[in-house]
């Protein structure tokens, strides 16, 4: 089975290597007839997984992050006689362990300093905090090594314990549904609106590496969104694209977005 040209130009093109990959994956489900088990995905992969899936009347796919909702998900792409259980998509929990009286974390230290012991991002799901303590969801086979890898996040020395899954620290969704006109769905058209700032703004955030879109710096204005995309700006907050609903009378694009701003 291989990418035809009626599947790939409904997706952009910097897509196509990502969906070259799970078209391999779905590839080998089939022939070794078999589940295959991938990294963590975000939501605008596991879309484009479940589009090829569905495309085959013989192969499934399930997907789990550890908890419900979570952003972060590793996929399990499977045959019609096989039942997936949450043991099948092998999560481990790491908890941090630093001197919280004398020290705070923020995001991008915790997920700089576990990606600067080497590994990819596809290894680890979901960080969680409290706003104090902080763990994060990983592959179960990477956990001897990033307990033995990661012992400084900052300047902060950290201890990373595991902890079983039902130790997970309660997730909190702070988002907020916001239906929108837009004249486009640019990147910088998107954060003008939903932030409430000029367009010049949001697109000089943009070029001065202030955003990321699926969790990967981006530093077009132009961009062109699609559903599920996940887009974090320094200072202000996150968007996910969730809906895109049709055009309005006066042809603007109506779309629904999941909108978490700073405090």
């Amino acid at each position: 089975m291989g990418l035809t040209s009626n599947v790939t130009q409904h997706f952009r093109a910097s897509e196509l290597p990502f969906l070259h990959q799970a078209s391999d994956w779905l590839a080998q489900a089939q022939t070794e007839y078999r589940p295959i088990l991938t990294g963590f995905l975000n939501e605008r992969e596991r879309y484009l997984v479940q589009t090829l899936v569905n495309r085959e009347p013989d192969v499934y796919f399930a997907a789990n992050g550890g908890y419900p909702g979570a952003e972060m998900q590793r996929g399990l792409l499977y045959p019609e006689y096989f039942t997936p259980a949450e043991t099948d998509f092998e999560l481990g929990l790491l908890e941090i362990k630093y001197p919280a009286k004398f020290a705070t974390l923020q995001h991008r230290q915790v997920l700089g300093a576990l990606l600067g012991s080497g590994i990819e991002r596809n290894v680890i799901g979901d960080l969680i905090t409290d706003g104090s303590r902080w763990q994060v969801v990983t592959q179960l086979t990477m956990m001897e090594y990033l307990e033995r890898t990661v012992t400084e996040m900052g300047r902060t020395k950290v201890q990373l314990l595991p902890q079983p899954l039902t130790e997970r620290l309660p997730v909190h969704d702070d988002g907020q549904v916001v239906h929108v006109t837009l004249p486009s769905l640019r990147l910088d058209v998107v954060i003008a609106t939903l932030f409430r700032m000029s367009r010049a703004g949001a697109k000089a955030l943009v070029t001065h590496g202030k955003v990321r879109l699926n969790w990967f710096t981006y530093d077009q204005p132009d961009y062109e969104l699609a559903v599920h995309d996940l887009i974090s700006v320094r200072g202000f907050g996150r968007i996910k694209f969730d809906e895109q609903n049709g055009v309005s009378k006066k042809g603007k694009i109506k779309a629904a977005f999941d909108v978490i701003k700073n405090k």
